[in-house]
């Protein structure tokens, strides 16, 4: 007997909701990536103005006693700094400047290579990559060189104002390269929906994998070319400047010592932005490419974008660290700052905790297959997977500070060994670094065999997300 009315009624009705349910978890996982992302950069802009806020006068009639050249006045002294700083700026631009140049050629000969072997989307990915890893150095070496001269400035006053300037400085990078990441990478991943007519998933994440390859290559041109710009420079310091004519190595009048600085901006942070910028772009890729391909994962749109959520969320947890870590952690003196730093790691990585655990809870289904093998992945591997990467970042970043500080044993040994001989100090050293390698070394292992054990590919790929969850 065909249905009657009142059975139409409710199937229509019940149709309704669902896809009113399916539009409501859409808009919610989508605020959920651009709130943050939007709410980051406003942040990121808030601080930029309050650096700018910092007045370069010299603190008068505060400290003209106590400078070692009190002969000259506080003005005097503002206008060598500003002076120094222009120059290392300058620098930085020119460098950046002749650097992109060369990167613009490789984008373009490569983009010719990927339409011929891969296709026009994957194509436009690499390049949105590409230039928004770019963009990322680019701020980054710009509100470093505006920053360090007013952090100098304000230590001259006493070092919390100093740390202040430098943690808000040090924001703007931090905060904009995700937000930016994270809002580029949604913005693609929506236009391609609309503009190419792809076969399934799978194949629309593939081509939006080249996102991460344009990110990693521009890393790759920042990281070793500013890197290979700053040793020559300060190599040259040391060798010119000092045996030659008797300049020490930090000495502003050494050529040399100015390029140094300005590779130290050029590699050290518009370097590290790219860098940092293609890791996080590959592993979230990389993710994506993998929930895409699972049967149960690509049906919902929060479970597809559950990798892109774990770093939008990320945002909202480094903005909450911040808040937490002034109130936790005050600076009063040079012992303060290295716990306050260290204290800022952990306070992102346990307030992270709960929010991977949250995540993984509410966007996963109960149990997924993530192909052959991997029939019966739970929720909970995959939160066990991003905490290992999680708190592994946090130990590995414990140990690089235990082998590099001059507060630990290590540091003062290679200075101990140096006083009977160079060549003493460099075998010690070079031995100290194979050591300091043990750790990072268990601790990626360790994460890789557990997260690949519970989810396959995916868990790896979780664990990476993981370990830059508080970027």
């Amino acid at each position: 007997r065909a249905p009657g009315p009142r059975a139409h009624f409710a199937d229509t009705a019940r149709r309704l909701f669902a896809t009113l349910a399916a539009m409501l978890d859409k808009l919610a996982v989508n605020s959920l990536i651009v709130v943050p992302a939007v709410l980051g950069l406003l942040w990121s802009a808030k601080e930029w103005v309050s650096v700018s806020k910092v007045k370069l006068d010299g603190h008068p009639d505060l400290l003209a006693k106590q400078d070692s050249r009190a002969a000259t006045s506080n003005k005097d002294i503002v206008n060598e700094m500003i002076k120094i700083a222009k120059t290392i700026q300058d620098g930085a631009m020119s460098f950046l400047f002749a650097e992109y140049t060369y990167m613009a050629v490789y984008i373009v000969l490569f983009s010719i290579v990927l339409i011929k072997f891969t296709g026009v989307p994957t194509t436009i990915a690499f390049v949105v990559g590409a230039v928004t890893s770019i963009l990322c150095g680019w701020i980054g070496m710009m509100i470093a060189v505006y920053t360090n001269v007013r952090t100098t400035h304000q230590c001259w006053r006493d070092l919390k104002s100093g740390f202040d300037v430098a943690i808000q400085g040090g924001c703007v990078m931090g905060l904009s390269l995700v937000s930016i990441g994270v809002l580029a990478l949604f913005a693609l991943i929506e236009v391609f929906k609309k503009m190419f007519d792809f076969e399934s998933p799978e194949v629309m994440y593939e081509a939006i994998a080249g996102y991460g390859l344009g990110g990693s290559s521009i890393a790759l041109f920042g990281r070793v070319g500013g890197g290979i710009y700053t040793k020559a420079a300060d190599v040259g310091a040391d060798l010119s400047g000092k045996n030659d004519y008797g300049l020490e190595e930090d000495d502003y009048r050494n050529p040399a010592c100015i390029a140094d600085n300005v590779g130290d901006n050029v590699g050290d942070i518009a370097g590290m932005g790219a860098d940092l910028f293609g890791s996080f772009a590959e592993s979230t890729c990389a993710a994506l490419v993998l929930a895409a391909s699972s049967p149960d994962l690509k049906q919902g749109w929060c479970s597809l974008m559950y990798p892109v959520l774990i770093s939008s969320t990320g945002i909202v947890v480094g903005l909450l660290t911040l808040l937490v870590q002034s109130a936790m952690y005050p600076v009063n003196g040079m012992p303060d700052v290295e716990k306050a730093l260290k204290g800022i790691l952990v306070i992102s990585t346990v307030l992270m905790s709960p929010v991977v655990v949250a995540l993984s809870k509410f966007c996963l289904a109960g149990e997924f297959s993530m192909g052959e093998g991997y029939e019966h992945v739970h929720w909970s591997y995959c939160a066990i997977s991003i905490m290992l990467g999680l708190w592994s970042g946090l130990i590995i970043g414990y140990v690089t500070e235990y082998y590099t500080s001059h507060s630990y044993s290590p540091v003062r040994e290679i200075s101990e060994t140096q006083k009977q001989s160079a060549a003493t100090g460099i075998i010690y050293g070079l031995a100290l670094g194979y050591l300091s390698c043990i750790v990072p070394v268990v601790c990626l292992g360790i994460t890789i065999l557990i997260a690949h054990t519970l989810c396959g590919m995916f868990g790896v790929a979780l664990g990476a997300l993981g370990m830059l969850g508080t970027m």
